[in-house]
């Protein structure tokens, strides 16, 4: 998708350290190569429900210490009501059924 608006992808880019050393990487970088303006995406997916969802708070608190604007891309149907609910009230989230529109307004693209 991101090819067919037109942004170049880039993935597991180092980004710095974490407090207790280990190395921060962005899942997904995607550039817009007509303004240069980037985004950090991280991709998180739940077949079944389980504590993968419980490191979704710290990936949010992880989004503000990046140099870019970022954000998560959430499907599965593992997710909990009340997590899909943080994560869009985050204003750091969309689910991957919304992401081409976002990504068309974050980068300015003209909408379908």
């Amino acid at each position: 998708m991101a090819k067919k608006l037109g942004l170049e992808p880039r993935e597991q880019l180092k980004v710095a350290r974490r407090i207790w050393g280990a190395e921060r990487k962005i899942d997904i970088v995607l550039i817009y190569k007509e303004t240069r303006k980037t985004l950090g995406v991280e991709c998180k997916y739940q077949a079944v429900g389980g504590t993968a969802e419980e490191k979704i708070p710290a990936t949010i608190q992880d989004i503000n210490a990046w140099p870019i604007p970022g954000i998560v891309v959430f499907a599965g149907e593992g997710f909990t009501p009340n997590m899909k609910s943080f994560l869009i009230s985050t204003g750091k989230a969309v689910h991957l059924d919304d992401l081409e529109s976002w990504l068309r307004l974050f980068f300015g693209i003209e909408l379908e």
